[in-house]
């Protein structure tokens, strides 16, 4: 076991273990999307989980720093707190907000991070871009709601994990950047049958047909 300390708290966690992880598995939130626990390599693709280390200039992800003998560490700095309630606000930008029609909601991710955060859903200090992309039903099993989604790329990596096969994918960049299914795998079996991607998007942006 290794000895760290959050907000001057004493903790202990696993060699090995994130400060993510070890923060979460103690009850200790930090803003994350992306994070999926027992992933080898983080995605650190959300740029929420953010931290403060005693002897780093700058903060970092919480999903990338391993506990070690006596880190140090601040998760509720002014500037972290600023970079988080910025960066979910850059989301909520393009984000279609309809929590009351979303089978997501009192259990989205959005919703818990801006009553963390004291961010309004509908705050606009950056410009809406939400393209009229259209619900795909193309899948047997699944309905994507595009608007909805935030890439975080959970659906994608646990598609990939479970079944050594994308049945999911990035397509496109940029602003048109979204996730698709894979046209060649849509009636395999190990993907009808499986819902693990539903299941572990953050935000309702996958569901179930049945």
């Amino acid at each position: 076991m290794v000895t760290f300390y959050v907000n001057h708290n004493q903790i202990k966690a696993s060699k090995g273990t994130s400060v993510l992880t070890a923060c979460l598995n103690k009850g200790i939130y930090i803003p994350n999307l992306c994070h999926i626990e027992g992933d080898g390599i983080p995605a650190a693709a959300c740029r929420l989980c953010f931290i403060a280390i005693e002897g780093k200039d700058k903060p970092v992800a919480a999903c990338t720093i391993k506990v070690q003998e006596n880190l140090r560490v601040l998760t509720d700095t002014p500037l972290i707190r600023q970079l988080q309630k910025t960066a979910l606000r850059l989301l909520l930008s393009v984000h279609k907000v309809d929590c009351k029609n979303c089978h997501a909601n009192k259990r989205c991710e959005l919703q818990r991070m801006a009553r963390f955060l004291k961010v309004g859903l509908h705050c606009k200090p950056f410009e809406s871009y939400i393209p009229e992309k259209e619900i795909d039903s193309s899948h047997p099993a699944l309905i994507h709601y595009p608007q909805r989604c935030v890439l975080c790329g959970k659906c994608v990596r646990t598609c990939r994990d479970r079944n050594q096969n994308a049945f999911l994918i990035f397509a496109k960049k940029g602003f048109q950047t979204h996730i698709r299914f894979f046209d060649g795998l849509l009636n395999n079996k190990d993907c009808l049958d499986c819902g693990a991607c539903a299941a572990i998007c953050p935000v309702g942006a996958l569901a179930l047909k049945s």
